[in-house]
């Protein structure tokens, strides 16, 4: 078995002064900080993933500080590959499943449970792993959202908790 870990999303647009601050995201980013020292510890890959959006304005724009992956996820991560996607999937049209090559075990955590979460852990790429989402290290814009998302998530695959992954 070779797990990896992918780390959607953490940027500065979804936190407290960016374009779409989303519900506990400061308190999600330290779980993941946290996930991803043990991923480290238990031998798993961990790749980070970075949405940068084709518009000029607003979230994720190019230019802006709020396209940017959260300094203590950079910390965390250290020489692990980031991934630039502009869909939701992280599949599409990137060189992630490169970076998994040899990997049987996909876990799935960070940004917009209902949205990048569930197009990546839901793509046609992934569906030759066995796929976990790691519920409580992710986060929507509201923890109804985000609840309803792992909700509909579990009727189709693995939804869990950090401490269930890793301990």
């Amino acid at each position: 078995m070779s797990r990896a870990l992918l780390v959607i999303d953490i940027q500065n647009d979804y936190f407290p002064g960016g374009v779409l601050p989303l519900h506990d995201a400061e308190a999600v980013e330290g779980r993941v900080v946290a996930a991803i020292g043990r991923a480290r510890r238990a031998g798993d890959r961990v790749i980070a993933i970075r949405h940068v959006s084709q518009a000029e304005t607003g979230l994720f724009a190019a230019g802006g500080d709020g396209v940017s992956i959260r300094p203590a996820i950079l910390a965390a991560v250290g020489d692990a590959p980031v991934v630039t996607k502009t869909f939701a999937d992280a599949f599409q049209d990137t060189d992630l499943a490169r970076h998994l090559e040899g990997a049987t075990d996909l876990l799935v955590c960070g940004m917009m449970t209902q949205n990048c979460v569930v197009f990546t852990a839901m793509s046609d790429a992934a569906a030759k792993f066995d796929v976990t989402v790691i519920g409580d290290l992710c986060t929507a814009p509201s923890e109804i959202v985000h609840r309803i998302a792992l909700g509909a998530l579990a009727s189709k695959l693995r939804v869990a908790n950090a401490p269930d992954v890793w301990d």
